[in-house]
């Protein structure tokens, strides 16, 4: 079953539609709500290698749907710490929890001071309202 709209204000964002929890000097990455509803059912998740380095603003693997294939932009650069193999199995779990159990990546952040760039819940609401 689909998520319902939410946008947590635990996280912060990036206007390409992906999502950043800060834990420490890691990060969960996955996409929005608005990403996963605009995508439909995902079908295929191309991840990231485990240690592989990722660069804010740049493609780190892609999402395939029923209708398109997209891009993940990195909100943060840093160093793949772990893939959730869950979605890699199963890449309808984004949209059923984009995020909880729908979570992309962890890393290990590469510059903290790009954590100040992402946008809060209120700036990515922004975002969303003039697409």
């Amino acid at each position: 079953m689909p998520a319902a709209e939410s946008y947590p204000e635990d996280l912060r964002y990036h206007p390409e539609h992906d999502w950043a929890r800060i834990e420490g000097d890691q990060a969960t990455l996955g996409i929005t709500w608005f990403a996963q509803d605009a995508l439909g059912e995902l079908v295929h998740y191309e991840a990231p290698e485990v240690g592989s380095q990722i660069a804010k603003d740049e493609s780190y693997g892609e999402v395939e749907s029923v209708k398109a294939v997209s891009d993940l932009i990195a909100p943060l650069s840093g160093e793949v710490v772990e893939v959730n193999k869950q979605v890699v199995d199963a890449p309808e779990t984004v949209n059923e929890n984009p995020y909880g159990d729908g979570w992309l990546v962890r890393i290990r952040v590469g510059n903290p001071s790009e954590v100040d760039s992402l946008l809060d819940t209120a700036g990515y609401k922004t975002v969303i309202e003039s697409q």
